[in-house]
């Protein structure tokens, strides 16, 4: 990924954060039958000395048999991201110097991936993923709602993913090479949009003013 100074983000925190809030993920392979892309939710484990993602795909996928243990993977996240019109800018009304663009914020990991069968990783997995997804929910659903003679057999027809993570770049094109007088004019219209998007790029817009 090509990423400009200004746009270059190396907070490990405010990667992960991301990750967390937007954790779809494209899971990217190359194995003999060329590339291949899978759409997947991804949970991030922190550890002392390691950052893995962890997942799961069906048993049916081939994935798991086309591409080895420990074959090196590239996972990305897409955070919020909206269309920036010329109109937006002071500048574009005094001397028409201005073309569209796109705000977007954008994580990429380069790691490792490994296959789990074990039943008890698995059910952690799901665990900490359905945790993660239900906690906005009124009354948050748990695998223990399900029957467990239910469960068992959902667990035998997915195969485990862990990527341990071997690097992860950060790209936040969010008008930092824009006049501030420009920002300001990205805001005022990204914040008169109704589309949560616009409104998200707007504010982490504000967030590069001085």
């Amino acid at each position: 990924m090509h990423i400009p100074k200004n746009f270059r983000e190396s907070s490990q925190s405010t990667l992960n954060n991301m990750i967390e809030q937007y954790p779809f993920a494209t899971l990217i392979v190359h194995n003999e039958a060329g590339l291949e892309a899978n759409h997947i939710p991804l949970f991030l484990q922190t550890f002392e000395k390691k950052i893995v993602l962890q997942g799961h795909i069906a048993k049916a996928n081939p994935l798991w048999k086309n591409t080895s243990e420990k074959s090196e993977v590239l996972v990305t996240f897409n955070g919020p991201n909206c269309y920036i019109s010329p109109n937006y800018y002071p500048t574009k009304q005094e001397n028409g110097r201005a073309v569209p663009t796109w705000n977007y914020v954008s994580v990429h990991v380069k790691g490792k991936i490994n296959y789990i069968h074990n039943d008890e990783w698995k059910l952690t997995m799901l665990n900490n993923l359905t945790d993660q997804h239900e906690s906005h929910q009124k009354q948050p659903w748990s695998i223990n709602d399900a029957p467990q003679e239910y469960i068992e057999r959902m667990l035998s027809a997915i195969v485990g993913i862990e990527i341990e993570v071997k690097s992860m770049e950060g790209k936040w094109k969010v008008s930092q090479n824009q006049s501030d007088k420009n920002k300001q004019g990205v805001i005022t219209g990204l914040s008169q949009e109704t589309e949560s998007n616009a409104l998200k790029i707007a504010e982490l817009v504000q967030k590069t003013c001085v």
